[in-house]
């Protein structure tokens, strides 16, 4: 399948590290050119995008738009256009997080959490989809989260918003249904980014243990399988739904949790 989606442009929120990098490297390494997205410092964003685009042989290009503005996504689409060319593939992946109870639950990080988690999703999609439409093809990815099927404490913006873009996927997806055009929802479990890092390094001070142990707590109170989720392979997914057979992929909430779904509880303690 290398090079398969060679000369479309790809345009991935959040993708200066975790899951979003994951997916701006495997664009490039099937021949698309990236538009990166997030937050980081200069010089080290600029040197991730210079590695991806030597190791591919792609255009790759960085804009530092605040996605919780719409002004600032706007322009984002325009400089991808411009440099890059027109939007073939849409990942929105840039998130917030915040930890309160409800009653303790600073107004401004929840308009903050609805502005990035939520509505950059809307107004990204508003202002690719007739392109995609016009092209006959297009591919759009929202990452939810198996959070966006089960709750947790605490966490109310991230769980509404999770929720929320599921069924934002399902409404535009029979908007598009006879265009070429599919989304879809993709609801990881414990993937193994930097914000899971911060986890574990909690839980080895708090238990006084070593990584593995800490990551083998963790586990035992999310997923069934006891192994997290690479980055890597949530890109790998989003891959095949840009390939031929996933064309037939429209709509779709897309669990990848190691059976988590299934009713597997999380321990309230441990919910950060």
């Amino acid at each position: 399948m290398a090079g398969m989606l060679k000369g479309k442009t790809a345009l991935v929120t959040g993708s200066t590290g975790g899951i979003g990098e994951a997916f701006a490297r495997a664009f490039a390494a099937e021949g698309c050119n990236v538009m990166m997205n997030g937050l980081g410092e200069p010089a080290a964003i600029e040197k991730l995008r210079q590695s991806i685009a030597d190791e591919h042989g792609v255009k790759v290009a960085y804009h530092g738009a605040d996605v919780g503005k719409p002004a600032e996504i706007a322009d984002m689409v325009r400089a991808t256009e411009t440099q890059l060319g027109a939007v073939d593939i849409l990942v929105n992946n840039a998130v917030v997080r915040h930890y309160h109870k409800i009653e303790d639950f600073p107004p401004e990080e929840w308009d903050r959490a609805v502005a990035v988690d939520l509505s950059a999703a809307f107004h990204t999609i508003r202002l690719t989809m007739r392109g995609m439409k016009q092209r006959g093809w297009g591919r759009i990815i929202n990452m939810s989260s198996i959070h966006g099927r089960m709750a947790v404490p605490n966490r109310v913006d991230y769980v509404t918003a999770k929720h929320a873009l599921i069924g934002m996927t399902r409404g535009v997806a029979l908007e598009c249904a006879e265009t070429g055009v599919t989304i879809n929802a993709l609801m990881p479990g414990w993937v193994l980014t930097p914000h899971a890092e911060g986890q574990i390094a909690r839980q080895m001070k708090a238990d006084n243990v070593s990584r593995e142990k800490a990551l083998q707590t963790l586990m035992s109170v999310r997923q069934p399988s006891q192994r997290p989720i690479m980055p890597s392979d949530i890109a790998a997914f989003g891959v095949f739904l840009c390939s031929g057979p996933g064309a037939h992929i429209n709509g779709a909430a897309l669990p990848m949790d190691g059976a988590w779904q299934t009713g597997f509880m999380v321990t309230v303690g441990n919910s950060k």
